[in-house]
């Protein structure tokens, strides 16, 4: 899958200050945004236990949060190809942060779920997607690395987050600690657009969806995918930690401690994939044996039965799973023939993607409910989509070589 630079613009700069400033904006935005959403789940077991509530009811605020994350992108995309990158880094911006200093002072279900659900799930959805678009017009032959890199602003931030949650929660309450966790993304999102820049010129004209793009079948075939792909990978890291603590009676410090090590083994596995990817097979020749090394490690899953297990287990999951996460919209990028429109094909694929982010989780746990608590229906089928989804890209990576042709 090529990286095609359209008649008339000049060739990503592969480099230079500028450019990798703009590497740091958006490992710092998907701090902010993914690293986040990730630290929801320190959050679950204090609203299930101060505001008594069902945990299938608290689990929809961080699934809302992520389907927006990736639903806006259609529109945020076309925003981004018209020129408006820095008024929605400020609109998304105060999005959020409203919703975090909202949801401090919440004492119901619904003031939580439109804040924290709502509020800052459209705040991280206005942004998440440029930032992707932004830095690809800056970086051909580099791409995947930038990204991942960008990337791995989800592992930090899921570290750093949890952290202060954890430290803070029973010294000092859930108000100051949600208030000091709005600081520091008022102050990282600073840092931010002090570095931001555009490359390229505005495009004001067109739709917000690109039709044209769904007579490419390389698009289509690579959608569909990543659909199914992230269908699955979404599921396994909501329940990670569920059957560590539910099904093999592990600790609440196990389950942080997880957290934990998926997010710091995340920081390897979204940059030792990338580095290959540039520098020696391409990024869909990496993606590829990852997306079925993951279907590798969620059948293996059936085999974990102590929580010694599940540690060995995590390590994997978190290498092959941040793996994907990176790869996934550094190649994305790489289907945009005219960066021109880049925003707009990406956020169309985002768009898609957060419907498997929504229905996932819901989707396998009512598997388990099915198999009366038993993991077993919802792990072979979670295994069964990466595979299904990697034979799919297999045929989108065949169809770019017609193209190409």
């Amino acid at each position: 899958m090529p990286n095609n630079i359209p008649a008339g613009t000049s060739p990503p700069p592969d480099g230079g200050l500028t450019a990798w400033l703009q590497v740091l904006a958006g490992h710092l935005i998907v701090f902010n945004t993914w690293g986040y959403i990730i630290s929801f789940g320190i959050f679950q077991p204090y609203y299930e236990q101060q505001l008594s509530l069902d945990p299938s009811a608290v689990s929809w605020i961080g699934s809302v949060q992520i389907c927006l994350i990736l639903l806006v992108g259609a529109f945020s995309g076309r925003l981004f190809d018209a020129g408006y990158f820095r008024p929605m880094l400020v609109v998304g911006a105060l999005l959020q942060l409203v919703g975090i200093f909202t949801a401090s002072a919440a004492t119901r279900y619904w003031q939580l779920f439109l804040a924290q659900g709502l509020c800052q799930g459209l705040g991280c959805g206005v942004i998440f997607a440029p930032m992707v678009a932004n830095t690809s017009t800056y970086f051909a032959r580099r791409r995947t690395l930038a990204i991942s890199a960008c990337a791995c602003g989800g592992a930090t931030g899921g570290i750093v987050f949890p952290l202060i949650a954890r430290n803070l929660l029973h010294g000092i309450g859930f108000g100051w600690t949600m208030r000091i966790m709005g600081f520091v993304v008022l102050a990282v999102y600073g840092i931010v657009l002090a570095c931001v820049r555009t490359r390229l010129a505005p495009r004001k004209a067109g739709a917000f969806i690109d039709t044209t793009a769904f007579q490419e079948a390389t698009y289509v075939l690579f959608a569909i995918s990543m659909f199914i792909t992230l269908w699955a990978t979404y599921f396994v890291y909501f329940y990670a930690r569920a059957y560590a603590v539910n099904f093999l009676k592990g600790s609440q410090d196990d389950s942080f401690n997880m957290l934990i090590v998926i997010n710091a083994i995340g920081i390897p596995g979204r940059m030792v994939p990338a580095y290959l990817g540039d520098r020696y097979f391409g990024a869909v020749n990496v993606f590829l044996p990852t997306i079925f090394a993951m279907a590798v490690c969620v059948f293996a899953w059936v085999g974990v039965k102590t929580i010694r297990d599940e540690y060995i287990w995590i390590i994997f999951l978190g290498y092959f799973g941040a793996g994907i996460q990176g790869l996934f919209p550094a190649t994305l990028a790489g289907l945009t023939k005219d960066l021109s429109k880049s925003g707009t094909r990406i956020g169309m694929i985002f768009s898609l993607v957060s419907i498997a982010a929504l229905t996932g989780p819901p989707l396998a746990g009512k598997l388990i409910d099915v198999g009366d608590g038993s993991y077993l229906g919802a792990q072979l089928w979670g295994g069964t989509c990466l595979v299904v989804g990697g034979l799919i890209l297999v045929a989108a990576k065949f169809c770019s070589r017609k193209e190409a042709a």
